[in-house]
């Protein structure tokens, strides 16, 4: 088994979150984007990080070893996004990639790599928190194709229709999605 890639979803518009693009709001003094990707860097798993940008360009605030991926169609909702970072995976020939989001700083390195690292043999590992399921998940190339294409859903909805895909690894740190100005207080 080849090593998986990271891919870090962080092309969304921001809809709701009124202090401008969430991927920049800063919690202790570094931006939701960059706590993502230290996170992924720390796992020391990977071959490959990238990042799915769309709405919000950021080079100027990723390390360059991080892979900037364009989804032009960031806007057509999460599904795109995971399409794009699928077709990079695809592109070198990773067979599995873990895949987690821009906005939840409470995921850590230890869970990237935990779920990185399972042993289980379900196609699909969902990072649980205290019993729940959130982010990282990591996806066996041979699901990519029954994952959605359209729509503001990443692998929630095979999960949902075909459970028995699904391997839980239970991971420190929490699932909190920062999506509002009031989140982001919250948690700062």
């Amino acid at each position: 088994m080849t090593r998986p890639a990271a891919v870090i979803l962080a092309a969304g518009g921001s809809t709701r979150f009124a202090g401008g693009a969430k991927q920049l709001a800063l919690v202790d003094g570094r931006s939701m984007v960059r706590i993502a990707v230290d996170a992924a860097l720390g796992a020391a798993v990977f071959d490959s990080v990238a990042v799915v940008t769309g709405a919000v360009p950021l080079d100027g605030v990723l390390p360059p070893e991080i892979e900037i991926v364009d989804n032009p169609a960031w806007a057509d909702g999460q599904a795109s996004s995971l399409q794009a970072g699928l077709r990079w995976a695809g592109e070198r020939g990773v067979t599995s990639v873990v895949v987690g989001l821009a906005d939840q700083p409470g995921v850590t390195a230890e869970a990237w790599r935990l779920v990185a690292t399972a042993t289980d043999d379900h196609p699909i590992l969902v990072a649980t928190y205290a019993g729940q399921r959130g982010n990282p998940v990591r996806l066996d190339a041979s699901i990519w194709a029954e994952l959605p294409t359209e729509g503001d859903e990443g692998a929630r909805a095979l999960i949902g229709r075909r459970p028995g895909l699904v391997g839980a690894v239970p991971c420190p740190g929490t699932m909190v999605d920062i999506d509002t100005q009031e989140d982001l207080d919250r948690w700062n």
